[in-house]
This record gives structure tokens, C-alpha cells and sequence, in this order.
């Protein structure tokens, strides 16, 4: 199952803005591509966690906003 998130985090990267945004300042700061995936991976988890109590389905424009909110540093560029 940890592999499945792992590769499923990997195939996320280029298609959501913020998990590219992501990705890429983790490896500016010279992070592995794994660990980065791990990571990414266990962000996805929160995410889906969220997703499945509140019973609602990802929005990634709610979790732009969400990240807008908390002035992220994952926030894509506009």
C-alpha cells in the first residue's frame, strides 16, 4: 500500500501545480527523488484523510486556497 501512495504521489507531480511547486523546492534544497515522493506522498495522505471524514471530493482550487491562507510556500507561482 506505502508503494502504491508513493508512486501514485509521483504521478501527481506533473499534473497538480502545488505538488510540482512542491517537488521542486525539496529538491532545490537537495532532497532525493524518493524522499521527496515519500513526502509528497504523505501530504496526499492528510489530504485524502480530510477529503474522506468531511466526505467531500478534492478540489484542488479549495486547496490552492487553503495554501493562499496560510501563505505556503508550496503556493504555485500565478
Amino acid at each position: 500500500m506505502r508503494q502504491s501512495l508513493v508512486e501514485w504521489a509521483g504521478q501527481t507531480v506533473p499534473r497538480c501545480a502545488w505538488a510540482k511547486e512542491y517537488y521542486l523546492r525539496q529538491k532545490a534544497a537537495g532532497k532525493g527523488h524518493h524522499a521527496i515522493l515519500r513526502a509528497l506522498a504523505f501530504k496526499w495522505v492528510r489530504i485524502l484523510w480530510r477529503c474522506w471524514m468531511d466526505n467531500v471530493p478534492y478540489d484542488d482550487a479549495r486547496y490552492l486556497a487553503a495554501l493562499a491562507r496560510r501563505s505556503s510556500p508550496c503556493l504555485p507561482p500565478s
